[in-house]
């Protein structure tokens, strides 16, 4: 995961009294001609303290009453929007140069988050986004970002911060495709890796920045001033999956993101964006900020289902519309559930990697390959236990956690999205943002504890209208999460998972499935033991020489 620390102090106000910063020198070149209405980019008051609010997990069943119940929050002035069946990126005021760009990604038309929030960044507006995984949120900062750097390509003019290393890189090499004709200078800084490259980069004065909170905050505490300085001058702090970002309690990254802001320039003199799948109160919190009254006020999207027009809310920072019913799952997802007894998990996850749907490619898919499929667990030595033994069943199976070094979790996500290995075995490390298009099914292995985790992990899979499923392995203590997860989703719940011809328990007692994985499973704990990593090699012990020890 991002380098974070467990901090659990309450996060101090942003400092108000910063200096204001010069303009920047005139522009020397101009990309793209302004638009007179383009409106002054100088934003938002500073982050407030954080209420240290957690989502309760609720044991009651959502009601077909309450899935139906409108939402009580009164809807205010909203803006003109153009219709999804005729909107282009061109309409939305979209330079030429990232029209093209945008169309060698195979992306000609905008979705609903983008068509409400690119306008209102190239306005000048701050934003808070909400959608569901999969609409495209990053094209919906990045493109506005880069539009106006364009006009003024010089320094650093924007700082994306995102809570993992794998999404971090996402966003990196998305900004690299969209500017590579302007010949735009990204820096990815993340932990994992030497500290020197990347603060040298960082002095050449990059023109995007995307860090996790915890290695720029390193950088800006240890790397000197004149390694941070180009920060000073950036016109724009992006928050993607803010959800995660501002969430107070254990391991926070309050601290750390409040350590990265007091590097960048005040809030007024800058354009803050918000984006999430879940919106939670800590970020809807935002929105009721004091602003100045010269200020435009901060625009506030929550899509909600696609597909239906009336369920979409663009409103000011007064108004608030949602849509609870289906604003958080794509309609393609299926979700289903499988009760299995605590004990024998495994062997239920190796009968289930092993029938028809789950080894054979899908009916009507133009690919030959089986199915993508993602596992997630709650802890790091569930997903080493649970990969090496699934390894020694003779599954193609990798893993992507926490404690992996760096470049393994890099060479890892490479394997599983070239289908060298097609199943991956995860923690919430790749619950968020990630972009797998092949990905069929994920199957939590673990219930999560909480409700908008599930949220992130479904939605790895039925992305960009492509149909998924998931599968939820339910213990007996895992009923009352289950409930609180259906009455967070909404929606019509999960229907227990079944293929026809197909007794998952049957094939679990018969024969020596039971007995093959229980082997498998102790070989796997006793490598663990003797510090051997997954190929078998043991690992090198450094040895301690502050006690005495041989040097």
């Amino acid at each position: 995961m991002a380098p974070s620390r467990a901090r659990a102090e309450e996060p101090s106000d942003q400092d108000s009294g910063n200096e204001d910063f010069p303009s920047p020198a005139p522009k020397r070149r101009r990309v793209s001609p302004p638009r007179e209405d383009e409106a002054n980019i100088s934003e938002e008051n500073q982050l407030p303290a954080f209420p240290q609010s957690a989502t309760t997990l609720s044991r009651v069943r959502r009601t077909v009453d309450d899935a139906r119940r409108p939402s009580n929050s009164t809807a205010g002035p909203t803006e003109s929007i153009p219709a999804a069946s005729t909107s282009t990126f061109a309409s939305l005021s979209v330079s030429p140069w990232l029209v093209h760009s945008l169309a060698a990604m195979a992306i000609k038309n905008p979705t609903d988050i983008q068509r409400a929030c690119i306008p209102q960044i190239l306005a000048g507006r701050d934003c808070i986004g909400g959608s569901r995984t999969g609409t495209g949120k990053t094209v919906a900062f990045a493109v506005p970002i880069l539009q106006k750097w364009a006009e003024d390509p010089f320094g650093t003019y924007a700082v994306v911060l995102t809570p993992t290393r794998e999404l971090a890189l996402q966003i990196f090499e998305q900004f690299q495709a969209l500017g590579t004709p302007q010949n735009l200078k990204t820096v990815l800084i993340t932990g994992g890796v030497d500290m020197r490259p990347q603060a040298l980069a960082l002095a050449a004065r990059p023109h995007i920045v995307v860090a996790t909170p915890g290695r720029l905050a390193d950088h800006i505490l240890t790397s000197g001033k004149e390694t941070t300085v180009g920060l000073s001058r950036a016109k724009v702090v992006v928050f993607d999956e803010a959800d995660r970002l501002l969430a107070p309690g254990s391991g926070s990254m309050l601290p750390d993101i409040n350590t990265c802001l007091s590097a960048v320039p005040p809030s007024p003199s800058r354009l803050t964006l918000l984006f999430t799948a879940t919106v939670t109160p800590e970020v809807r919190a935002l929105k009721d900020a004091p602003r100045p009254k010269d200020r435009l006020p901060i625009f506030v999207s929550e899509i909600a289902d696609p597909d239906d027009p009336s369920s979409f809310s663009p409103s000011t920072s007064t108004s608030l519309t949602t849509n609870t019913t289906k604003s958080l799952l794509p309609p393609t997802l299926s979700q289903t559930y499988l009760q299995v007894p605590m004990t024998h998990k495994d062997a239920f996850l190796h009968v289930l990697l092993s029938v028809p749907s789950f080894t054979q490619p899908p009916a009507g898919s133009s690919s030959p390959a089986p199915p993508s499929i993602i596992i997630f667990t709650n802890r790091t030595s569930t997903a080493d236990l649970l990969h090496r033994t699934l390894l020694l069943l003779s599954h193609p199976v990798t893993s992507l956690h926490s404690a992996l070094p760096q470049t393994q979790r890099a060479r890892n996500l490479s394997d599983f999205r070239s289908q060298k290995s097609r199943i991956l075995i995860a923690t919430d490390v790749a619950s968020r943002g990630l972009d797998i298009p092949d990905v069929r099914v994920v199957v939590n292995y673990d219930v999560p504890r909480n409700p908008t985790d599930y949220v992130h992990r479904v939605g790895r899979t039925a992305r960009a209208g492509r149909e998924g499923t998931s599968v939820t392995f339910v213990g007996q203590r895992d009923v009352s999460l289950v409930l609180a997860i259906e009455e967070y989703v909404g929606g019509g719940g999960m229907v227990e998972w079944g293929e026809e011809g197909v007794n998952v328990e049957t094939r679990v007692v018969r024969g020596r499935t039971l007995k093959d994985v229980a082997e498998a499973r102790m070989e796997a704990l006793r490598d663990v033991e003797g510090g051997k990593d997954v190929t078998g090699w043991r690992r090198r012990i450094k040895k301690d020489t502050s006690r005495g020890g041989s040097k």
